[in-house]
């Protein structure tokens, strides 16, 4: 649970930091934030079915029951992150590429 809560705010945040980095990409900052939203969910994820971030955080713990390490916490933000700015830019480059069509 909480490694979803992690990868979803970071990817909120990679979203908007995509959005900062790529102004011609940038949706404004709620749909950046929704794309990263989606990318965090999907990072975290992904990286979860490796065995790395939030989904093998409930491992780290035990069951998940407790609280994770501070290493599996930084990995769920971070794929969070990564997820949220991959997606945000990726959706970014698509809306500008139709409205040049």
């Amino acid at each position: 649970m909480i490694g979803t809560i992690i990868g979803l705010l970071s990817g909120a945040i990679g979203g908007n930091v995509a959005g900062k980095l790529m102004p011609n990409s940038s949706m404004g900052t709620l749909w950046n934030s929704v794309a990263g939203i989606a990318g965090g969910g999907i990072g975290s994820s992904i990286l979860g079915m490796l065995g790395i971030g939030a989904a093998s955080a409930a491992d780290a713990v035990g069951g998940g029951g407790g609280m994770p390490d501070i290493g599996t916490l930084l990995g769920m933000g971070g794929s969070g992150l990564v997820g949220g700015g991959v997606v945000m830019a990726v959706i970014g480059m698509i809306r500008k590429a139709m409205n040049k069509g």
